[in-house]
Parts: C-alpha cells; structure tokens; sequence
C-alpha cells in the first residue's frame, strides 16, 4: 500500500499506535503536543511546514509567506487557549534564489513574531530544490485554560469566530492568528473544546466530534460565509480560514451571545449524541447532504 491509499489521518493514526507501543505515555491527535512545567502552567508544543507549490506558489509574496509560516503555528497555540513564547525556525532554500527573497522572507516570520511577543531562538538551514519553512513554536497555558478537541459535550453550542471560506484568494496568507480572541475566551468562559479551522469546517469539526464520541446538527442559515467565498460549500468544506471553532455549554453560550464580543463569535450548531452523526439542516429543517472531507495532503 502506498501513503495516499492510507490517506493523511491514516498515517497519524498508524504514528499513533507506534508511539502508543514506544511507551511514550503521550497522545497525539490535538493542536498542540501538551507538556508539563510547573505547578500552575502546561507547555504547549507545535510545529508547521510550508512547501513551495504545495503550500504556496512561486508567485507569492514571500514576505506574506514568512508571516503565514509562524502565524499557523501561533493558531494551534490560540486553538489550545495558550500564549506563544519561543520559535524555531528551519529553512530549505535553493542556492541560486536570490538573498533579497530570503530577506523578504524572514522578514515575514520577524513581523509576525514581533506582533505576538515570540522570540526566535534559533534554526537551521539546509539546500533544498524548492522553498520550504519548517517552525516549531513554544507556548505556555494555565492548567485550568487548557483547551482540547475530545471535551465536546452534548447540549454544547458550537461556535466560529469570523466568517469562513474563500480564503485561497488570498486571505490565507493575510489571516491573524485568533490569539487574543482564544485568550479573551478561556479567561471569560468554560470552553469545552477547540480546535483551529485549517482544513475545513466540517473536516475540523469531524476532528471535536471523534475525539469528543459526539455528533453535531449545523443550521445553513448560521454559518457565516466570506464574501470572498463562491458558496456555501467554500466555507463548509475551503479550509485555510484559521478561525476558531470551540463549543460551550448552553448557560456559557447565552452569556457570551449577550456579551461585547458577540459580534465576532457566531453560533452555527449544537453538540448532539453520537448516533446522530454531522447533520446540516436548511431554513426549512430539511436535512442537506455534507461530504465528510476537507483537505488532506493525500
């Protein structure tokens, strides 16, 4: 069997029973890998690859590329309810690209740690045929902060921040990273669980719902589509929006639809038994069919 007939989340879950089998005591399948520290804080670990015309194309912005590079890495951290600290990061590079287009690239990375507080700490450097940027990132979260995908509850609102699809037309190397808007929930609220759109809302709400043991019924009228998006389907299925989507109990959800912030959040759905399955429903209650995909590498 090749890689792409196991497919992408094949793959973890084959890396997941070897390492169950290694006795690392660690489980993967979240944003970030969670650590101990101390007392009172965890450390959240992550890590994200970008690689030219796979990830982006030779004629972007490499100055925007550089900032997309960290700014993946700071949405995991956001999507665990941390504050990022410390990066790394790995360049790939051809030796015959120009040193202007490496500077413009690394200054990309330098604003967007700049704007978060990260200090980059060090990297490496290797030839490479194609641009590729390879950043690990350090954040902390308070033990009671922390936010996972598998703590989805039945009765549980599910939430977006922003509005979804038609980001490969650019907003996906122009989003900002949802760190204050994680860190305002997590200080204000109980998030029951949370997870960062990168692959598509219903591949990324898959990933809450088999972590959790939970289904979910998504209303259409509710999601809240970009203007940049061709349709429904953009924002259901695009992926590249790094929004947040989180869930919360009902007397948590009333609080925060009364609250300042409620013109970023918006509800779209409920949390319902397993049996359910994901459920998108018209104006009508009419039931719409939902592929259960998104994107995947293979």
């Amino acid at each position: 069997m090749r890689l792409k007939g196991l497919g992408e989340f094949g793959v973890i879950e084959m890396i997941r029973r070897m390492l169950d089998s290694a006795g690392t005591g660690l489980d993967i399948g979240d944003d970030c890998a969670v650590l101990p520290f101390n007392r009172r804080n965890l450390l959240l670990f992550t890590c994200d690859m970008l690689i030219e015309n796979e990830d982006f194309t030779p004629q972007d912005r490499l100055y925007l590329v550089g900032r997309k590079s960290l700014g993946c890495c700071l949405s995991d951290i956001a999507a665990c309810g941390g504050v990022p600290c410390y990066a790394q990061v790995c360049l790939g590079l051809p030796s015959d690209m120009p040193v202007s287009k490496m500077r413009s690239l690394y200054r990309g990375i330098v604003s967007q740690a700049k704007e978060f507080k990260v200090k980059i700490v060090g990297g490496d450097i290797s030839k490479s045929d194609r641009v590729v940027i390879d950043v690990s990132l350090i954040g902390m979260v308070e033990k009671g902060k922390l936010v996972l995908r598998g703590g989805a509850r039945e009765g549980d609102i599910i939430f977006v921040s922003n509005k979804l699809g038609g980001s490969i037309y650019g907003r996906h190397l122009r989003f900002k990273p949802r760190i204050k808007e994680s860190r305002y929930l997590v200080n204000n609220y109980k998030v029951n669980s949370m997870i960062d759109i990168s692959d598509g809302l219903i591949q990324d709400l898959g990933h809450i719902l088999h972590r959790s043991n939970k289904g979910a019924v998504l209303f259409k009228e509710l999601i809240p589509v970009c203007a940049q998006a061709d349709s429904l389907q953009d924002a259901l299925y695009m992926g590249e929006d790094f929004e947040l989507l989180f869930t919360l109990s009902g007397p948590e959800a009333k609080r925060l639809v009364r609250s300042s912030y409620a013109d970023i959040f918006a509800p779209i759905g409920e949390i319902v038994a397993h049996t359910h399955g994901l459920v998108l429903l018209d104006e009508h209650a009419r039931r719409l069919r939902l592929k259960r995909s998104g994107f995947r590498h293979f």
